[in-house]
């Protein structure tokens, strides 16, 4: 789940309790669209609508914005980071920065529904294999992230490949002998490739 949609999220479930509708006498739905955006309602009317439980009180949910916020790193801090350590194992510094752009949309303290983390959004299994401590580090996290990519980019020369081997795993790149037919991972493909303009 990105950034966006993470604090779309809080902030619709934080309009729900200060307008004093009741959670559980309702009940809250939400639907996630094809192209991203997402919907809440307390009237359901299609079944792709999902119900939301939430239990915490409203002054978790400012909390936990404030704490989104606050974790959302600048594009000049990570660049600083990202930097040093693509020529420290010589990785384009264009493909990370998109890379993170699309994973974490830079924010730090970022955690997939997947159970990724940080910036480059790990998975725990992982960022084991790569002695990740703290994946919520951003120096940590994009170390073990470039170092990843590295082995990624050696073991599937053709980017496009890399860079699905990043979302989906080398073992189903492996598999197909390509992009795997996933949407997700060809849409994520998709969005680094086109991100990397962003960073010349």
């Amino acid at each position: 789940m990105k950034r966006g949609l993470i604090l779309s999220l809080l902030v619709a479930l934080q309009f729900f309790l200060l307008v004093g509708q009741s959670v559980h006498a309702k009940g809250i739905y939400y639907m996630v669209k094809e192209d991203g955006s997402l919907c809440i309602t307390d009237i359901p009317n299609s079944r792709k609508y999902k119900p939301y439980k939430f239990q915490k009180t409203i002054n978790y949910i400012r909390n936990a914005i404030i704490a989104f916020k606050r974790d959302h790193r600048s594009v000049e801090e990570v660049n600083r980071i990202v930097s040093g350590l693509c020529s420290k194992y010589d990785v384009d510094k264009k493909l990370v920065m998109a890379v993170i752009d699309v994973e974490s949309g830079f924010n730090a303290a970022a955690v997939s529904t997947a159970g990724a983390q940080g910036l480059m959004q790990i998975m725990p299994e992982t960022g084991r294999d790569l002695d990740l401590e703290d994946p919520f580090d951003p120096s940590e996290n994009i170390d073990a992230g470039i170092r990843y990519l590295r082995y990624l980019l050696d073991t599937f020369p053709d980017k496009r490949l890399a860079v699905a081997a990043y979302n989906a795993g080398p073992n189903a790149v492996k598999k197909y002998g390509g992009i795997p037919p996933y949407a997700e991972t060809q849409n994520y493909v998709d969005k680094v490739l086109a991100r990397l303009q962003h960073y010349e």
